[in-house]
């Protein structure tokens, strides 16, 4: 299992936090506040597994793309980017030093923070 950066998912987030759909609010436990696993089945039978890993930062590029144990570091809830999202992502990269993911978190941080 090797994990790699999802660069379509970074250029998603990006896009998404340029257009304003951003919940800021990083006090929540985003452990919480993450789509369900009922609620990712729901957005993948309605929108693909395309769209599905659009919304994760790092991708198993071993794994079959049609599981859900292909992605993994989500940041939002299928309709924002969420800065607590990010956090963790950002925090559980650099424990598993995927320095990629890593670096990518924290430039999306950045430019959430840009607008603040």
């Amino acid at each position: 299992m090797t994990i790699s950066l999802n660069t379509d998912a970074v250029e998603h987030a990006r896009e998404l936090i340029r257009a304003g759909k951003v919940d800021g609010n990083d006090l929540g436990d985003w452990s919480a506040e993450k789509p369900t696993a009922e609620g990712e089945d729901v957005f993948i039978a309605n929108n693909g597994w395309d769209a599905y890993a659009k919304w994760h930062l790092g991708i198993d590029e071993e794994a079959d793309p049609r599981t859900k144990k292909a992605y993994s570091f989500p940041y939002g809830d299928f309709v924002e980017v969420h800065r607590a999202g990010v956090i963790a992502a950002e925090s559980r990269a650099g424990e598993y030093k995927h320095t990629e993911i890593e670096k990518a978190a924290k430039e999306l941080l950045d430019l959430i923070d840009k607008d603040k």
